[in-house]
């Protein structure tokens, strides 16, 4: 029976797609999020989230008429929760790549607040920086390592970031695994260190585990 490692729990639906095609999981949570506190900014014209996280940690502190202001984000996952929330979304993309290219090319004389993690990638910043437009960025949440040393064996492992990649690679080697990542960045994080890897088609939860479904099934 073939055995995957999830570096972060599933949601029961999830799950079940492994087990209805004869899969066996196994799953721990390599890195931990929690919101921090922090100061609200003054708000500009756009607000930038790349992560559902940011999100949530941005609402749990009631920042005052944070829903009159339209928002950019990375993410499908992102998008959906912002507009669940009553958020509206103007632009999203799937990388933070591609959103700079939106914002390139349309809202360049624009300000920005961009909400992020303390572990995150310079893409927005950087872009900002260097064409020179008006932007605040606060830190909404923190990310931690919790790597723990798996003892089971398993043929493939999931990725879901560049630091649940760092989390696993403390305690455990990749050997001659295949490791399936949600997206680049996190692809970009192993690639040092193995060939092996699949990304899926889409940076979704559920396309990574559609590629560990398909690669197996076609072995």
């Amino acid at each position: 029976m073939t055995q995957i490692l999830s570096t972060k729990k599933l949601s029961k639906a999830l799950k079940k797609k492994f087990s209805d095609a004869g899969m066996k999981l196994v799953e721990k949570n390599f890195i931990q999020t929690k919101a921090v506190s922090f100061e609200t900014p003054q708000l500009n014209d756009y607000l930038v989230f790349t992560s559902k996280q940011a999100v949530k940690s941005v609402l749990k502190s009631g920042v005052q008429n944070i829903l009159l202001k339209p928002c950019l984000c990375v993410g499908s996952k992102t998008k959906n929760f912002l507009e669940k929330k009553g958020f509206t979304v103007i632009e999203s993309a799937d990388y933070a790549e591609d959103l700079i290219q939106i914002i390139d090319s349309k809202y360049k004389d624009n300000s920005f607040t961009f909400f992020c993690g303390n572990i995150r990638k310079n893409t927005i910043p950087d872009f900002f920086q260097q064409n020179k437009i008006a932007y605040n960025e606060i830190v909404v949440y923190e990310t931690k390592l919790k790597p723990h040393q798996i003892k089971k064996p398993f043929d493939g492992i999931l990725f879901f970031s560049p630091s649940g990649v760092n989390s696993f690679l403390e305690k455990n080697s990749l050997e001659n695994k295949k490791c399936f990542c949600i997206g680049n960045t996190t692809a970009k994080a192993l690639e040092n260190k193995t060939e092996n890897i699949v990304i899926a088609s889409q940076p979704t939860v559920e396309n990574v585990i559609n590629e560990v479904i398909h690669y197996y099934k076609r072995l």
